[in-house]
C-alpha cells in the first residue's frame, strides 16, 4: 500500500481512538488520580478547542483540522461511555 498523506492521518487517527478507552481505564485503575485526570483532560480538551480558531484563520491543512476534531470527539465519547461501564 502506498505511504499517502491519508493513509498516514488515518493511522494516526486510529491510535487516538484508541486512546479513549485507555484514559478511562487508566484512570479508573488508579482511583484517587479521578479528579486530576478529569482536569488534566478538560483542560486538553480546551486547549484543543482554542487551538482550532488560529488554525483556520490562517487556512490551516483542513484534514489536520477535522482528524483534530474527531480525536477530542473520540476521547470524550470514550471518557463517557468507560464513566457509563464503572457506574453500573
Amino acid at each position: 500500500m502506498q505511504n499517502t498523506r491519508l493513509h498516514i492521518f488515518g493511522g494516526r487517527a486510529l491510535l487516538q481512538l484508541e486512546i479513549g478507552a485507555s484514559v478511562g481505564a487508566l484512570a479508573g485503575a488508579m482511583s484517587f488520580l479521578d479528579p486530576l485526570a478529569a482536569l488534566l483532560f478538560v483542560v486538553l480538551a480546551e486547549l484543543a478547542i482554542r487551538a482550532r480558531k488560529p488554525l483556520l484563520r490562517k487556512g490551516g491543512d483542513k484534514l489536520l483540522l477535522g482528524l483534530m476534531d474527531m480525536a477530542r470527539m473520540g476521547l470524550v465519547y470514550g471518557l463517557l461511555l468507560e464513566g457509563f461501564k464503572a457506574s453500573v
